[in-house]
């Protein structure tokens, strides 16, 4: 008796990387260790997705760089932002 596997389409679209599900992978990644956004992104592309980090730029949200740049500004890495937009 022949039996044929029908693939769960929900399942088999888990497995693809999104920036939805890259983005909930960091969001766990930095309340599971206590780490910061960018050793996340770095954790989540070495140990969880097989991904270089030179292409992950794709799979960043907004939100998630808005964290990041953040950090950065926190440890001098860019310039603070301390001028309010006046149009």
């Amino acid at each position: 008796m022949m039996t044929t596997q029908q693939s769960n389409p929900i399942e088999k679209e888990s497995h693809f990387l999104t920036k939805v599900r890259f983005t909930k992978l960091v969001e766990s990644t930095v309340k599971e260790h206590k780490i910061s956004y960018m050793e996340a992104i770095i954790h989540v592309c070495e140990k969880i997705v097989d991904l270089e980090v030179e292409d992950v730029n794709k799979y960043i949200s907004p939100v998630i760089k808005e964290k990041v740049e953040a950090e950065a500004q926190r440890l001098n890495f860019l310039p603070r932002s301390n001028e309010l937009p006046i149009e």
